[in-house]
């Protein structure tokens, strides 16, 4: 059975418990995935599903994309991915759907999303560095300090932490939990916060 699901995030609110209490949800879209393709360890070297999600201008996909939904005779979408099976799914065919109907409230899924990007950061931002102190004249406030060699190896090591860009990275979620799913709006609330901006596309799986 596929446990797993594309969607998109729209964006934070709350609900409330039977108790009155109030839950910090994100709202995740998963309209149901097209399998495109059936891929297995014999011929691939591994057991996934191709799909595909999104709803998309049929004026802006290209001739090989459309292709790809002609062989199947199913309905043109904007976005693609694979979702990794631990074990051949013989019943699954090219043109069926997976909905999230996969998930009930309580489910305890890891969610994995491309990370907000903060741009080009210090290493107190980016690695919780300390600062230098700010008084008698110190000039080293917040800089990240010697990162040289000496005559060997004369070079600077890879791995080491500097300034750079920060953020924009897939980051993974484990044990967050589903609040509840609303079916006929094809939402998903999953509890605490979700990588990612709104608009991102996420990808969520039950952990067993």
């Amino acid at each position: 059975m596929v446990e797993a699901i594309y969607g998109e995030k729209i964006g934070t609110t709350q609900v409330f418990k039977d108790d009155g209490n109030a839950v910090y949800v994100t709202a995740i879209k998963a309209e149901p995935c097209i399998v495109l393709q059936v891929k297995n360890s014999q011929q691939d070297g591994y057991d996934a599903l191709k799909v595909a999600f999104g709803d998309v201008d049929k004026k802006k996909v290209n001739k090989p994309k459309k292709g790809e939904f002609d062989k199947i005779k199913a309905e043109i979408k904007k976005n693609m991915g694979e979702i990794r099976l631990k074990e051949p799914q013989e019943e699954i065919k090219p043109g069926d759907s997976i909905e999230l109907k996969i998930f009930k409230a309580g489910d305890k899924i890891k969610v994995s999303g491309i990370s907000k990007g903060k741009g080009f950061a210090g290493v107190i931002k980016r690695h919780n560095f300390h600062r230098g102190r700010m008084s008698h004249g110190s000039h080293a406030h917040r800089i990240p300090g010697a990162v040289g060699m000496c005559a060997t190896p004369a070079r600077i090591l890879k791995g080491k932490k500097m300034p750079g860009r920060m953020g924009h990275e897939m980051v993974t979620i484990k044990g967050s939990e589903i609040v509840d799913v609303i079916e006929d709006q094809n939402l998903i609330l999953v509890k605490g916060s979700v990588p990612g901006n709104k608009g991102n596309i996420v990808y969520l799986e039950k952990l067993n």
